[in-house]
């Protein structure tokens, strides 16, 4: 299940400090000066079996200033598209005509909404609860985003009103294909289903919504989800495009693997690398699709597959599979990979098995000591998928280096096969069984101790 959830208010409410503490990032820049977000910012929030994209969002403020006027415009368009909104007020002052304009604007797009009067912990002589009651609004949660007070109340309330996700899709294996715009996304499907199914043009930008098309291939079940290219900027960009992006990442959310098409000609750009990053962000498998390379020579094509950014460690860890989708060459291949890729990213693992390879990794390659005390792995046990998730319990957790932690999570890729698989590893410190717990000393030990310190003290002097 997945949903859209925009936070909206006027500047310096606390935005931002709410998103982060929601997404449990640092993503969103807090700072006492008004303004300062611009653009929406994205994370994922999680509510027990759902999974929601919050949006942070620029002060709405009624000024004729050209920047402020398009920052009110992209709150806007994201209440627009989502299905919830947080409506953030400052406790410590008084209703003003813009919050309340906020309200009927609200009101009149009919859209659910949560009010929240924020920073409680601030002393103050407003009169906020009063003017909301008068303007007809009695339920209402008051939080303290910067010091965490209350959070749990949002998330109760979220999930008591979240409802399905905005796309339904039928049954089979949901593959979304996604790439930068024009990189051949919907001749792929079309060209796969023998059907013009897609509106396909050389101007960039065709695809604007996702669609989804029910496919048979090798009598195993697909539903194959075309989705807008993401462009550079779409954050900024008009609306249309900010829906097509919203709508690409519930497709991702919704997908059992994302196939990500860049085009050979233009290679690998810094803007595949941020889309790549999203779907990893998202946890789910993906394969790397080379498309057009009935366009280059296979000495181009070896020249192109052996830049820097392709060989990177980044991209090492995805499968890669060359494809012409207007000439139909490599789609066996393609969901060849991607039925293996489902079928990896789905398992389980048993708790023998992970701590045979654990104890096997660290016979190796032994943990280094960190200030003279040796870090010592208890055990190892698999927490879930998308991403695959291993929980390893450890004298230390913090303090393990980064390279031994590298270390650890290549070897788990490597034995297990689990290329093109998010895999994401947890160290936990153990909890000591002896801590708080001290050792009564018998009476005839207290003498004996009591002795001994006597001794010592005569042999001092």
């Amino acid at each position: 299940m997945f949903t859209s959830i925009a936070i909206i208010g006027r500047p310096n409410v606390g935005k931002s400090t709410l998103f982060n503490k929601l997404t449990n990032s640092r993503d969103a820049i807090v700072s006492d000066f008004p303004g300062l977000t611009k653009d929406r910012n994205y994370g994922f929030l999680k509510l027990k079996d759902k999974r929601a994209l919050l949006v942070d969002t620029g002060g709405i403020a009624k000024d004729t200033d050209e920047i402020k006027e398009a920052i009110s415009n992209q709150a806007w368009i994201a209440v627009e598209e989502s299905e919830i909104v947080l409506f953030l007020l400052d406790s410590s002052e008084n209703l003003s005509n813009l919050d309340f304009e906020i309200i009927s604007k609200l009101r009149k797009l009919n859209k659910q909404y949560i009010t929240i009067l924020n920073k409680i912990d601030k002393k103050s002589d407003g009169h906020i609860k009063e003017d909301l009651k008068k303007k007809g609004v009695e339920n209402y949660l008051e939080i303290s985003a910067e010091h965490s007070k209350n959070l749990n109340k949002i998330k109760l309330e979220l999930e008591k009103r979240s409802t399905k996700a905005h796309i339904e899709f039928p049954e089979g294996k949901k593959v979304a294909i996604l790439g930068r715009p024009n990189a051949g996304k919907s001749t792929f499907i079309n060209n796969l289903i023998n059907e013009d199914r897609l509106i396909v043009s050389e101007i960039a930008g065709t695809t604007i919504d996702a669609i989804s098309v029910p496919f048979i291939f090798n009598n195993e079940e697909f539903i194959l989800i075309d989705t807008a290219g993401i462009r550079k900027g779409y954050k900024r960009n008009h609306k249309v495009e900010y829906f097509s992006f919203v709508r690409a990442m519930h497709a991702i959310d919704k997908s059992d693997i994302v196939i990500f098409i860049c085009d050979i000609d233009d290679g690998v750009v810094d803007q595949d690398m941020k889309i790549l990053n999203m779907i990893i962000d998202n946890g789910k498998p993906v394969l790397f699709a080379l498309n057009k390379v009935d366009l280059v020579s296979r000495k181009e094509l070896k020249i192109k597959y052996l830049t820097k950014k392709m060989q990177s460690e980044f991209l090492r860890n995805i499968e890669q599979v060359e494809i012409s989708a207007l000439n139909k060459k490599g789609f066996n291949r393609v969901f060849k990979l991607a039925k293996k890729i489902i079928k990896k990213s789905q398992r389980n693992f048993t708790t023998s098995m992970l701590n045979k390879l654990l104890e096997k990794f660290i016979t190796t390659n032994p943990p280094p000591s960190i200030s003279g005390r040796q870090i010592k792995f208890k055990h190892v046990h698999f927490g879930g998928i998308h991403p695959t998730t291993f929980i390893i319990h450890s004298n230390q957790d913090k303090k393990i280096p980064k390279n031994y932690r590298k270390y650890l999570e290549n070897c788990f890729r490597t034995e297990l096969d689990l290329k093109s698989i998010q895999l994401k590893i947890i160290f936990r410190k153990s909890d000591n069984p002896y801590e708080g717990k001290k050792n009564k000393l018998s009476e005839r030990q207290v003498k004996k101790r009591k002795r001994l310190i006597k001794h010592i003290k005569k042999s001092k002097k």
